[in-house]
């Protein structure tokens, strides 16, 4: 238990910013499993990116203010895309198929 006066408040400077950080991260990993179950489960495209650009909202605005490291941040979002470009591909092919 700290005794300075100074470092009273900066543990709870600390503590204030634990948790809106943890909240942050926790609205991330909400929002990919969003993403990951319109792609996965739904199989909705337009659902997918819908919520895959909520999900870069989040990252970037978490990865702007330090929360989450930008490469870190990248990384979530292009495996991401990866998934929902695969999505889209596969619900345009039949169309163009229908198309020839």
């Amino acid at each position: 238990m700290a005794h300075i006066k100074s470092q009273i408040k900066r543990n709870r400077q600390n503590e204030k910013r634990r948790e809106k950080n943890s909240s942050v991260k926790s609205s991330i990993r909400t929002a990919s499993k969003k993403v990951l179950k319109a792609v996965e489960v739904d199989a909705n495209p337009e659902a997918a990116a819908e919520s895959y650009a909520r999900l870069v909202k989040v990252i970037d605005k978490a990865a702007g203010t330090g929360i989450v490291h930008r490469n870190t941040a990248a990384r979530k979002k292009s495996r991401l895309a990866k998934k929902v470009n695969t999505l889209r591909a596969k619900a345009s092919a039949p169309a163009q198929e229908q198309q020839q």
